[in-house]
Parts: structure tokens; C-alpha cells; sequence
């Protein structure tokens, strides 16, 4: 059972290595993994992005909270991208009305996520905010997760009549 797995995954590989374009094989060997890790992988490095770019606005002498607001606008636009073109299907609608989606959804999440962090640092964790921290990122993340999935990258009615025996893999 095991060497039939791995037979099929080392094939599944070696295909994808095959194909003619970067971006092709990346859609591809990202399509190896199941959708919430590759969402974690683009929410890793949106969080990269923001506090990278926060750091280089505040030591240019940007003040904190516009430095803060700055780099969440550029990280939400990377994962928004990275997204789209690697974790969800195709939804049928425009870039722009899924961009709103995706930020109506991210505004909610991270609203929730610092409400977490906010409730719990200064109540049971004011001794740990690290842990407040991840605790909020955690509950963010799976409102996240489940509204992009649910609502950002749906199926609009039209595409999803069309699609209804999709495949599940990564778009173009």
C-alpha cells in the first residue's frame, strides 16, 4: 500500500517537474498539497511581507501606524494574489469584485484576530501577549480560511453550474 502511495506521488512529481513554465509547475507541485496548507504557506508569507515591509517604512522614518497600515495594504494584495493563483479554484467573477471579497473577508478575520488578542492581553494573558497574539492569529486564520473559501473564491452561481465536475486543482 505504502510503495503504490509513493509510486504515485514520485509520478505525480516528475509530472509537474515536467511542465514547460515556472509558473505551471508551480500551480502544480503546489497542487500536491492539500488547500489549508497552502493557504498557511501564503498567510506565512504575507505575514513575512508585512512586518519586512513595516520594518523598512518605520526605520525610513514613516510613522508606526502608517508604516502598519502600508504594509497590511501590500501583504493583503500578495496573499490576495497568491491565493488566486494557487490555493482556490476559479470563481467565475472579476478580479475586482473578488479583490472586495477577498478584503471584506480579511478585514473581518483581522478584525477578529485583534479582538481576540485585545480581549485576552488584557484579561488571562496580560502576563504572556505573545500567546494573545497567536491565539488571535489562529481564530483570524480559520475565519480566514473559511471565508475566502466560502465566500471571496466561490464559485459564482454561473461558474459553479458549469464546474460542477471540477477537479479541485489550482487554476491559471
Amino acid at each position: 500500500m505504502y510503495d503504490e502511495l509513493r509510486k504515485r506521488g514520485t509520478s505525480r512529481l516528475n509530472e509537474a517537474l515536467r511542465l514547460p513554465t515556472l509558473h505551471a509547475r508551480a500551480q502544480s507541485l503546489a497542487a500536491l498539497l492539500p488547500r489549508p496548507l497552502r493557504f498557511l504557506a501564503v498567510g506565512g508569507l504575507g505575514l513575512a511581507a508585512n512586518i519586512v515591509l513595516f520594518s523598512i517604512a518605520w526605520m525610513l522614518g514613516v510613522p508606526s501606524l502608517t508604516a502598519g497600515l502600508l504594509a497590511l495594504v501590500a501583504a493583503t494584495v500578495l496573499t490576495w494574489r497568491l491565493n488566486r493563483a494557487f490555493t482556490f479554484d476559479r470563481t467565475g467573477r472579476s478580479q475586482r469584485e473578488e479583490a472586495m471579497r477577498y478584503a471584506l473577508v480579511t478585514t473581518v478575520a483581522q478584525g477578529t484576530s485583534y479582538a481576540v488578542f485585545a480581549v485576552l492581553v488584557l484579561t488571562v494573558l496580560a502576563w504572556l501577549p505573545q500567546a494573545a497574539i497567536v491565539a488571535g492569529a489562529a481564530v483570524g486564520a480559520l475565519i480566514s480560511y473559511n471565508g475566502h473559501r466560502l465566500f471571496a473564491f466561490a464559485p459564482s452561481h454561473a461558474d459553479a453550474s458549469n464546474d460542477a465536475g471540477s477537479s479541485g486543482f489550482v487554476r491559471s
